[in-house]
């Protein structure tokens, strides 16, 4: 959609006007509500993105294609468990190379793949570290919750100053390398700007609502609606949902089978993001094939 990062600017400040209108609690399940829609919908269709992957190729029947799905996400719901500490923090790393490549794909057809991929990972890092500083008391109680390891908000900081200063380099390299590039470049950092703001002046999971449906979930979309059906229109969006109704409910399902067992809110935000980061790793790896196609 040729203006949709126009809309998704008017649309992410009128979301930090409605935090004048909304307590913190609403917030929360307003947030939580739209990540479950649009948020888990976005990696509704990768079976199908998969399948039409591998099945070019002839050697994988759609019932294996699920089952590997599912094996996935279930080996890393374990490995969450058994090694905690180390999952999230490939999570982080994961779910910042995912972010950056959707924000900086434009870059995916160029040479010195090693170096734009660095510097992909580097703004997703930066976009999380952002949020994660300006609301350090909640992330590091999420990560206690996780891993039971106490980290202090120096480590944040320090982070946030080194992936800067990586990003950085990363952008002058980009400034000289591709001068034909140079308004493209600019507007992402204007971008990173708007992200930055939002960050600042939300609470942790508004602003993260805001970012991953606006700025990401609903850009990805429009990527693999346009990948699975030529092109999008209203028609394919309709088919898309329709072809993702299944995993979204499966998903709420499960959702729902966790927060009654654990019956506390505390212990089920930590459960939140662990189910988010299990269905993330298979996801990324899907977008990341369906790309090279």
């Amino acid at each position: 959609m040729k203006n949709y990062y126009k809309i998704a600017i008017i649309l992410s400040f009128f979301g930090l006007w409605l935090t004048s209108f909304f307590s913190i609690e609403n917030q929360i399940i307003t947030g939580f509500s739209l990540i479950l829609t649009f948020g888990i919908l976005h990696g509704g269709n990768d079976i199908l993105i998969a399948k039409n992957i591998l099945l070019q190729k002839k050697a994988y029947s759609f019932i294996q294609i699920l089952c590997f799905y599912i094996a996935i996400i279930s080996f890393c719901s374990f490995l969450f468990y058994l090694i905690p500490a180390v999952i999230l923090f490939l999570f982080i790393l994961v779910s910042g190379y995912h972010f950056g490549e959707q924000q900086l794909r434009f870059l995916n057809n160029h040479k010195n793949k090693i170096i734009i991929q660095s510097i992909q990972l580097f703004h997703g890092l930066l976009i999380l570290f952002f949020m994660f500083e300006f609301h350090s008391k909640q992330v590091r109680d999420i990560i206690f919750d996780i891993t039971s390891v106490e980290i202090t908000p120096n480590y944040i900081t320090y982070s946030l100053y080194g992936i800067l200063i990586l990003f950085s380099f990363g952008c002058l390299y980009l400034f000289v390398e591709f001068k034909n590039l140079t308004k493209t470049l600019f507007k992402e950092l204007f971008f990173l700007l708007v992200f930055i703001i939002i960050f600042k002046v939300s609470s942790l999971i508004w602003g993260f609502t805001i970012y991953f449906i606006l700025w990401h979930s609903l850009p990805s979309i429009f990527d693999q609606i346009t990948y699975l059906y030529g092109d999008y229109s209203k028609l394919n969006f309709i088919k898309y949902i329709k072809a993702a109704a299944l995993y979204w409910f499966v998903s709420l399902i499960g959702l729902a089978v966790f927060y009654f067992f654990l019956n506390d809110i505390k212990h089920f935000n930590a459960m939140f993001f662990v189910f988010l980061a299990s269905i993330t790793f298979p996801h990324v790896v899907v977008i990341f094939a369906m790309v090279k196609k």
